[in-house]
């Protein structure tokens, strides 16, 4: 399937305050970045200087959002509701403000302050470098532990080498994702704000520090430190779990926040994903909510899980059956050096919901 138009027409959606008009141009849509700020001419601003002056960067954003679409669809591959792409279906949930879209919001953002960083680091943005220059509170003798070294105490370290300019990134990403909501303060946009910042604080919030030894003979008496994005796998990770543990959330008195839905759900923080709209079960198909249902999806006929057929094929049943694969046994080790196997039929059973 061809993900380029739509991945172009959620760019649109994320970046034009105009929702009922977003998939105007449907399938004739390109993966070109500078669509984008086509699409959406009255810009003013940050916005609007990217847009104009700012074409790799444009390039990078629409590399993140195709990054966070990706991962979306790892993260769901096994739900009820699998991140699907498919153009009608998309749209419908997007325009609800269920946990679903509050995880698309998030990793998509997660995605495009992800890929602008990581292009400070290789070099292929003018507009930025990376960071060589960080600076830490507190004793600089004492760097933070690392799970690959571990304690750093011993031996002298200083922070060097080229980190990620998570600064940069974070703040292109939420001039390009946010700018265009900012002024609207119903409910729906401070939901979108809020978990599109959660998604780059997956990021910031998580930065990891690396280390490099210098000395005679691997002998590491120095030690040259960098900060690092975590990698984008953990940030998908990191955001499903929130997703998982989302915070239902209504408007306030004061009209431009939000508060928990009930007094026993706990306040979410900046790192939560919330939403205010129920999600539907997403069993059976429907056009309003954009569910396309689960008949004929594979399910795993042993699992107790989200993925087992029970759950997945919403206890309507399903159906088992056996194919034969090539895969390779009685592999042998041959002086010296290799590894000989033979091609046997494997019986594998696929199990399909009905």
């Amino acid at each position: 399937m061809d993900m380029r138009p739509v991945l172009v027409a959620l760019c649109l959606l994320l970046v034009s305050p105009i929702t009922g008009h977003w998939w105007a141009s449907g399938s004739q849509l390109v993966m070109d970045p500078m669509v984008i700020c086509k699409k959406t001419r009255r810009l003013k601003g940050r916005l609007a200087e990217i847009c104009k002056k700012e074409p790799t960067v444009l390039k990078e954003i629409t590399k993140g959002m195709s990054l966070g679409t990706k991962e979306c669809q790892h993260q769901f591959r096994n739900r009820r509701w699998n991140c699907t792409t498919t153009r009608r279906s998309l749209r419908k949930i997007l325009m609800k403000d269920t946990r679903e879209t509050g995880f698309v919001n998030a990793i998509t953002t997660a995605g495009v302050t992800f890929a602008v960083t990581r292009a400070c680091s290789t070099g292929e943005l003018l507009e930025c470098s990376c960071d060589k220059a960080v600076k830490r509170k507190g004793n600089p003798r004492m760097p933070p532990e690392h799970p690959a070294i571990g304690s750093m105490a011993d031996g002298d370290w200083e922070w060097g080498g080229c980190g990620d300019n998570i600064q940069f990134g974070y703040s292109m990403s939420k001039a390009f994702m946010d700018a265009p909501h900012r002024k609207r303060r119903d409910m729906k946009m401070l939901v979108k704000l809020h978990n599109n910042d959660a998604g780059r604080l997956a990021i910031r919030n998580f930065m990891r520090t690396e280390c490099k030894c210098h000395g005679l003979s691997g002998s590491c008496t120095l030690r040259t430190c960098w900060r690092k994005m975590p990698p984008f796998r953990d940030v998908g990770n990191r955001l499903k779990e929130r997703f998982d543990g989302a915070a239902k959330v209504i408007p306030s008195n004061d009209g431009r926040s939000f508060i928990p839905e009930g007094p026993t759900i706990k306040p979410p923080s900046r790192l939560d994903l919330v939403y205010s709209e129920d999600s539907p079960d997403f069993c059976k198909p429907n056009r309003k909510t954009g569910s396309l249902g689960t008949q004929g999806r594979h399910c795993n006929a042993t699992s107790p899980g989200v993925e087992g057929c029970e759950l997945l094929c919403c206890g309507r049943g399903f159906d088992t059956y056996h194919t034969k694969e090539k895969v390779n046994c009685q592999c042998r080790f041959k002086w010296c050096c290799e590894v000989t196997c033979s091609t046997c039929l494997e019986k594998k059973a696929i199990s399909i919901c009905r």
